[in-house]
Formats: structure tokens, sequence, C-alpha cells
């Protein structure tokens, strides 16, 4: 078969069968799998991410997963340096690397010429913003921002205070504009590519999401949970994905273990729309069922 391609990428919404794709793909294509999804890079996050079993992987080669601790952050910038090397690695063993995943962003920063700036802002000074937050107020901290950089300052809600911060960093300590930063990230593909994209029927979709939810529940993502709370991990990056957050409110005895488990739900298929939407809009993605005969179409 010929490998005409320099990477190949499997993308779609979560539950919607990347993963045996996946694995087909790599047989067929002599091909080594780097995962593409934002939160299993994280270890002891298995379960809820629906991470792929050693059995699952059927001897193929798989990389970047379980690389941070839960309580470490993780960037797309540092994700787009890791992948883009692996590639280079996997390529001259004469391979085909395969990226899978679900995080769209994750994915074309690595396919095309995205650039970021580089944060150069220390933890002291952090700390400080969010001092200032808890004093000021998200409405206060925003209206900050209108004030220095009022273009970035219409593309970010003012409850979403992260952003907020991060933005007034850029703006007050690097000189540099969020706007401007998001202008850098290109829509010019770096590799000769081909991304496929999983789509199914909306309510179908829907139905395996919360199958997935309730399956992941009997497997024990209580228990998964439950020992990150346990150690007194909270506001992490990794312990704010979907199916740990919703558990950490029932913990904190904010809702019933039958509210979180529906909010896993309901925020996945949430979650999942939001996918299908930024891949229809950033990527030139060919939508297939995941039928491995459909794929080999195009090799």
């Amino acid at each position: 078969m010929d490998k005409q391609f320099d990477v190949v990428a499997i993308i779609g919404p979560t539950a919607s069968g990347k993963t045996a794709l996946s694995i087909k793909l790599a047989s067929l294509l002599d091909g080594e799998i780097i995962n593409g999804d934002a939160m299993q890079v994280y270890k002891r996050l298995d379960i809820g991410t629906a991470k792929i079993t050693e059995e699952e992987m059927q001897g193929i080669p798989h990389h970047l997963l379980d690389i941070k601790e839960p309580t470490e952050n993780f960037s797309v910038a540092e994700y787009q340096q890791l992948v883009r090397a692996k590639m280079k690695e996997i390529t001259k063993r004469g391979k085909l690397p395969i990226i899978v995943g679900g995080t769209g962003l994750y994915v074309q920063s690595v396919l095309y010429d995205f650039q970021f700036t580089k944060d150069e802002i220390d933890e002291e000074a952090r700390k400080v913003y969010y001092e200032e937050l808890e004093k000021m107020g998200p409405e206060a901290m925003h209206a900050r921002l209108v004030a220095i950089d009022p273009k970035t300052a219409e593309t970010i809600h003012p409850n979403n205070t992260r952003r907020v911060i991060r933005a007034l960093e850029m703006a007050e300590l690097s000189g540099t504009s969020k706007a401007n930063e998001e202008h850098n990230r290109g829509d010019i593909p770096l590799y000769n590519h081909l991304i496929f994209g999983l789509d199914m029927d909306r309510e179908k979709l829907y139905e395996r999401i919360n199958l997935r939810v309730d399956i992941m529940m009997e497997k024990g993502l209580l228990e998964e949970a439950r020992a990150l709370y346990d150690e007194g991990i909270r506001d992490t990056q990794a312990v704010k994905a979907i199916g740990y957050k919703e558990l950490f409110a029932y913990f904190d005895d904010r809702c019933t273990l039958e509210e979180a488990v529906e909010a896993i739900k309901q925020n996945s298929r949430r979650y999942a729309k939001r996918q299908l939407t930024y891949f229809r809009n950033k990527m030139d993605v060919n939508w297939v069922t995941g039928d491995i005969e459909e794929v080999k179409k195009f090799f």
C-alpha cells in the first residue's frame, strides 16, 4: 500500500470509535500511534479518559500517554513540540505517525503553522494576579483588561478568569496582546497529511456517550476519582476533565451521585457537539463511518 502521507490523523467526538479504527489503520499501514487527547497525557486518569489498554493496543506502539502527573500543567505549545519530535522519530524508523484523539486544537497545532508566544510569566507574578482576583472580583479584572487590551477583552467572558488573567499577564508583563498571539495560529499545512473524522447520527452518538459513562462507572471511575480527591488534588488541569470535576462535586456534597453521573453524560454530550463544530470549521477533514474498508480507499 502506498504510504504517500507524512502523517495521518484520526479525530472525532468522544465515543465515536477512534481507538478501534486507529488500531486497524496502524496495522494496515505499519504505523505508530500518537495520543491526540489532552487528558490522556495524565497518569492515573485512565477510566475517565477512556485511555486505551495494553490489550487493546494489540502490540501497536503508542506515544505520549501517561507522561504527566495529575498535579502538572500541560499546554498545547508543549504538545506541539513533543509530537513533532516524536513524528521525526517514528518516520526515521520507517513507520507512519498516526495521531489519534479528540482535542482538535492539539491536532491542528501540530499539522499547521501554529506559533505560540513563549510564556515567561513566573509563578510569583501569577499568584499576585489571583490574589487581586480574590479582592477585586472577575468583573473588575475584566474591566482592567478592557482598558489595556480591548480587542482581546471582547473575546473573553469576565467569568473565564483563567483566560482573563493570562491576557493580563501577556499585556502587562510581556507587552504582547493575546489577540496577536491568536492571530499567529496559522492555517498553512506543514505536512502532507490526511485527516479522517468519525461522525454518526447525533442521536446514536449521544446514546453511545450515555452508555460509555455507565460502563466507566461500572469499571471503577468513582474509585479512580476518589483516589485523586483523597490525595488533596484540587483545581488542577487534570481533575477539571469531564468525569472528574462532576464526581468531585459529589465528594464535596454539592450534589448526589446520580446527579453527578447525569452531569457527566450531559457535559460529555455538549463536549461532543463542540468537538464536531471545531473539526468542521478548522480542518480539512475526510468524514468516514469508521469502516476500515472505506478508509482503505484513500491509500
